[in-house]
């Protein structure tokens, strides 16, 4: 089937400053490989972004920040949507595919505060906040003496309430202050055996519908086959381990080689008192079952026990 260039794409986003990084960066990209074509922004506030006053685990997971673009894709009111790839569901429904996933930013996490120059510094009951379980495991595990209380909002409510003194640090994704060009506000990035990463931090990803393969065929060429390998392989660790649920579970992936890639992963309890950690090395070639090669491993080392305690 031969496919024509788009004479116009709609992309649905979310509205914070981030997603509207995001989608106008993806726009940037189409326009410059479709000069003829429209490419334009539908902006949209998700129930992710309406509920502030508790912690996402408790009010449905990540899938919130999503299913309003969703939504848009199913009405024909938009063809794509771009989202950061750590905030996309394990299980798509059949309707919809990830049809590009781009270059990585940074994908680790980062300390930020005004006060201290990283964790180890911070003196006992200094407060951290954030908003993912998957922080808040490894910060009472490896610094048992803080504070760790919860933090939502967009990335600019974050570094206000940071700023108005309701933390002394916070805990962020590199890749989002460093896109916004607040790369200044890092004090410290934290090294993946201190911090691992949530499956597919730092990375874009673009979903459609999965009937429609022309918007696949547009956006293949923004695809980069390392980067969705690599989400590939701790995606499915996540779905294998947690499913669509919100649990302490870490999972990253680097390439070694063309050919080997490198995948960490663990889940714990939200206290920090009960790990499962496996790594390995295994070939690129086929990222999910590298995926499932590692859960097994974590099922081996307790995983099992601890997600039942969390249930």
């Amino acid at each position: 089937m031969s496919i024509s260039n788009p004479e116009r794409i709609v992309i649905a986003t979310r509205e914070s400053r981030l997603a509207l990084w995001q989608a106008e960066h993806v726009q940037s990209l189409l326009q410059g490989l479709y000069p003829a074509s429209r490419v334009e922004l539908r902006g949209m506030t998700t129930r992710g972004d309406q509920i502030l006053d508790r912690p996402l685990a408790k009010v449905g997971g990540k899938g919130l920040f999503v299913k309003e673009l969703e939504t848009a894709l199913l009405d024909g009111s938009a063809d794509i949507a771009v989202h950061s790839m750590k905030d996309v569901p394990m299980q798509l429904e059949a309707e919809f595919a990830l049809v590009a996933i781009g270059p990585r930013e940074v994908p680790l996490d980062a300390f930020v505060s005004s006060k201290y120059a990283n964790l180890a510094d911070m003196p006992p009951g200094a407060v951290v906040g954030t908003s993912s379980l998957r922080r808040e495991a490894q910060l009472h595990a490896n610094f048992p003496y803080l504070a760790v209380t919860s933090l939502r909002g967009n990335l600019d409510t974050r570094l206000r309430k940071l700023d108005s003194g309701e933390y002394d640090a916070i805990i962020l994704a590199a890749a989002g202050l460093t896109r916004l060009g607040l790369g200044e506000r890092i004090r410290a990035v934290l090294p993946a055996e201190l911090s691992l990463p949530a499956a597919g931090q730092g990375a874009l990803g673009i979903e459609a519908l999965s009937s429609r393969p022309e918007v696949a065929a547009w956006l293949a060429p923004l695809n980069d086959p390392a980067t969705a390998a690599c989400v590939r392989a701790e995606r499915a660790v996540s779905r294998a381990l947690a499913g669509s649920c919100e649990v302490p579970l870490g999972a990253y992936a680097v390439m070694q080689d063309a050919a080997r890639m490198r995948l960490r992963g663990f889940v714990a309890t939200p206290d920090g008192k009960r790990f499962a950690r496996a790594e390995l090395v295994g070939a690129a070639a086929d990222p999910e079952a590298l995926g499932l090669e590692l859960a097994a491993q974590l099922r081996a080392q307790g995983a099992v026990e601890i997600l039942a305690s969390l249930g």
